[in-house]
């Protein structure tokens, strides 16, 4: 059953992660398009799109992760990062472009509220939906997981992902969609 107050997120569904050609392609991407369009359709305007973007700087440990990934090291606005095209009609509102793993943030945090529920769908299981899971949870918020909606770098990856997540229960909550629907 979906809380009437949860939020959808759904996390970097962009060309990138999505064409069988990128060194970052999720092998289970397309499998979670048809999941991820039932589900927004349950949750109204609580629909939340995110964008990973490289940005400018490379600070830190940045620098050696370009370094590593220089097919990633592009300006923001290069067609590898839009949406894909299931994603373009989940929702009005506006992707909430960063350029983190993690998304949740002050940015996050305005749109869905301080102790939000949130229902995190999208890709990397093992990068992008971990670091968004443990650091809400870690701020309070409710996460939901929905696997099945999720598409790791590798089927190993992922299955690993959704175990480490399922350590912070009740925090985080790791199911399928069906469970979410029924």
């Amino acid at each position: 059953m979906i809380p009437s107050d949860a939020w959808l997120v759904v996390i970097d569904h962009q060309r990138i992660f999505a064409d069988p050609d990128s060194e970052w392609c999720a092998p289970r991407f397309a499998e979670t398009a048809a999941v991820v369009a039932r589900l927004a359709a349950h949750f109204d305007d609580r629909v939340l799109l995110t964008r990973w973007l490289p940005g400018g700087k490379r600070n830190g440990s940045w620098q050696a992760y370009f370094n590593k990934w220089s097919f990633a090291d592009r300006p923001d606005e290069d067609p590898v990062f839009d949406l894909v095209p299931s994603a373009q009609d989940l929702t009005r509102r506006p992707s909430l472009d960063v350029t983190t793993f993690g998304k949740w943030g002050p940015e996050l945090e305005a749109v869905v509220g301080e102790y939000a529920h949130l229902v995190l769908v999208g890709v990397a299981t093992d990068c992008c939906v971990v670091s968004t899971a443990l650091a809400a949870a870690d701020a309070g918020c409710t996460v939901t997981v929905v696997a099945d909606g999720c598409a790791g770098s590798s089927d190993e990856n992922h299955a690993a992902a959704l175990q480490v997540m399922g350590l912070y229960d009740p925090q985080v909550t790791v199911v399928t969609s069906g469970d979410l629907l029924d």
